[in-house]
């Protein structure tokens, strides 16, 4: 077994107790508020395998809240984070579910407000490490390891170029990227990990190409 870092063996900085069930939750939860753009004012978690049978003793619940109000895996605000959203207008429900999953630590979050909703499935793949495998039914998979956007767009060509050549004129590059269409001819989605944040000016201008009808992104 090869290790990239220290971080893949000791696991990152974290309010415990386990960085599958609590760090792995936080983020999944910090991802879901950043795809989704803004505080929700609403959740409903579906918990699947061993994150439905253990979520209340190993903190899943709560880390997955504090991710949802912004917090990091170090944020002490985590161990309050039920409180926290109470005083910020977010509700919850834990849903644990009995159908079986790729991976037995899996959590979709369906999240929304007055203005719409999202809905995402995140995996917990150990060292507080997460994979994203879904977004709004689009098979996809994201790691919220590196800053990332998603763009939502016409099914049509030209769309991935575009966006592109627009990341290439800002000296963005690009380390992997992958597109995903439910139907073809409809709506497609694009992931694109980057190799450093990107600016809003650069999701403004690329919001505006042709064909394009939503840029959400994830900064590391």
């Amino acid at each position: 077994m090869k290790f990239t870092s220290v971080f893949d063996i000791i696991g990152p900085v974290m309010i415990g107790p386990s960085s599958s069930h609590t760090a792995g939750a936080a983020r999944i939860g910090r991802v879901a508020r950043d795809l989704f753009g803004r505080q929700p004012k609403w959740a409903k978690i579906h918990l699947y395998g061993s994150f439905a049978e253990t979520y209340k003793g190993h903190g899943t619940d709560v880390a997955l809240i504090g991710g949802l109000l912004n917090y990091d895996t170090f944020d002490e605000r985590i161990k309050t984070a039920f409180a926290d959203a109470e005083k910020a207008g977010l509700d919850y429900e834990f849903i644990p579910e009995t159908a079986n999953m790729e991976h037995p630590n899996t959590a979709r979050l369906v999240i929304g407000d007055d203005e719409g909703q999202m809905s995402v499935v995140g995996i917990s793949i150990g060292g507080g490490k997460i994979e994203v495998s879904e977004v709004n039914g689009f098979k996809l998979r994201l790691t919220g390891g590196m800053p990332a956007i998603l763009v939502v767009h016409d099914d049509r060509a030209g769309c991935i170029a575009n966006v592109a050549n627009c990341l290439a004129m800002h000296a963005v590059n690009i380390g992997h990227m992958e597109v995903s269409r439910i139907e073809r001819g409809l709506t497609a989605l694009m992931v694109i990990e980057v190799d450093q944040n990107i600016e809003e000016k650069v999701l403004q201008q690329i919001s505006l190409i042709p064909h394009i009808s939503k840029v959400s992104k994830i900064n590391n």
